[in-house]
């Protein structure tokens, strides 16, 4: 595997801020990894350094863990909400702010033991009771069963539970009667957005509930990794944005002008650390889980308790950005990548037509697809170029 570490994004679970000193909401260092005068740190809840190498077929057996059943009706069954709650022609970042703020909790979860250690964002997603907040924002407490509670706009506090988690794609869904009452956030499409369209972050940054930062579409397609090992990473084709996003924000809604969410703020970039081990926040370079994304995985996670991705059974090279595609090191036996003839050694330069820069690229590109879809890969094999047929298999994670 290369010695290089590939680009490691940090997710934004946060600490709350305990002054007269800086916000302890730092836990890990800055990844080796560097973007051209950028570090991308890894900021919340342990999550530390890059993988040298990842695999686009990989077992994360029952990672994606449910503890409130998710047996029940899929998204489209639970009352979400759709319609513009702001009409053309009236919009504005405080109508924007209205409409949201209402949907919009802050999420306190026990962490190391202690309750309410870590602070993150969510959003009422129906009418049932269910939040959309980042995997990461809870995984400890989930796995510990520590307490996990909301915060509404008020200020009032409930307890909640997670119906289901996915560490691949950085999502849970929570559950808490309380939210039946709460107003549902409308949901939109990122696939409408353009480059430049403005849009609304919301969430909890450092700990400072119901804020809001306006910014615009600075980037759409980003690939962006985040987790310190292949089966703890989480690969986004993310939306980039450079309204103010920092720890604490994470799980919170990125909103367009009409007032509908298209995205879940997850990543951020930063220049680098401070001194005592903390680093620092926004610089304006934010990354949001696509909407269409966080409605498929919710939807698996509420009809079934698990969600699942895209996999084909080889692994890929992650390390390296050369801009000539991504290197397939291994092909596994009985996997959609040797039923399709892929060798290691080849390297794949586009999928469906779009090009292909590296393995990162390469990993969140089939994860925007969805299990049983048939995709084209193009691939140079002994300076040949040759397509590739292949129907994608798929894991819990």
């Amino acid at each position: 595997m290369p010695a290089s570490m590939p680009p490691t994004a940090p997710g934004l679970g946060a600490l709350p801020p305990r002054p007269p000193g800086p916000p302890a909401s730092h836990r890990a260092g800055p990844s080796a990894w560097m973007w051209p005068a950028v570090a991308v740190l890894a900021l919340a809840l342990g999550v530390v350094g890059g993988v040298a190498g990842s695999v686009v077929y990989e077992h994360t057996g029952d990672s994606s863990s449910a503890s409130d059943g998710g047996t029940g009706p899929g998204l489209s069954e639970t009352g979400v909400q759709t319609s513009a709650p702001i009409k053309g022609g009236k919009t504005s970042v405080p109508a924007v702010a209205e409409a949201l703020l209402p949907s919009t909790v802050q999420i306190s979860a026990e962490y190391d033991g202690e309750e309410g250690a870590a602070t993150g964002s969510g959003f009422v997603i129906d009418q049932s009771g269910h939040i959309i907040t980042n995997n990461h924002v809870v995984q400890q407490a989930a796995e510990d069963d520590g307490l996990i509670q909301i915060v509404d706009q008020d200020g009032n506090r409930y307890d909640a539970t997670v119906v289901g988690r996915s560490p691949v794609y950085d999502l849970a869904v929570l559950y808490s009667d309380e939210a039946k009452e709460m107003k549902p956030a409308a949901l939109g499409e990122s696939a409408a957005l353009h480059v430049g369209d403005p849009v609304v972050a919301f969430g909890s940054p450092l700990g400072l509930s119901s804020t809001v930062t306006a910014g615009i579409v600075s980037a759409l397609q980003r690939p962006v990794t985040t987790g310190d090992a292949a089966t703890e990473s989480s690969y986004i084709n993310a939306i980039q944005t450079d309204a103010a996003i920092n720890p604490g924000n994470s799980g919170g809604p990125l909103v367009n002008m009409l007032g509908q969410v298209i995205g879940v703020n997850s990543a951020i970039a930063t220049t680098g650390g401070t001194t005592g081990g903390d680093q620092a926040g926004n610089i304006g370079v934010g990354f949001a889980i696509p909407m269409e994304q966080v409605q498929v995985t919710a939807d698996q996670i509420l009809r079934t308790g698990e969600a699942r991705y895209p996999v084909i059974g080889a692994k890929v090279q992650t390390g390296r950005s050369d801009d000539v595609g991504a290197e397939i090191d291994e092909v596994l036996d009985d996997t959609p990548a040797s039923a399709a003839g892929l060798k290691a050694g080849d390297v794949v330069v586009a999928l469906e037509g779009q090009k292909v820069t590296d393995g990162i690229a390469l990993i969140v590109s089939i994860r925007s697809h969805q299990p049983g879809e048939t995709l084209t890969f193009t691939v140079l094999r002994d300076g040949d170029q040759k397509d590739f047929e292949v129907e994608l298999d798929s894991e819990v994670g």
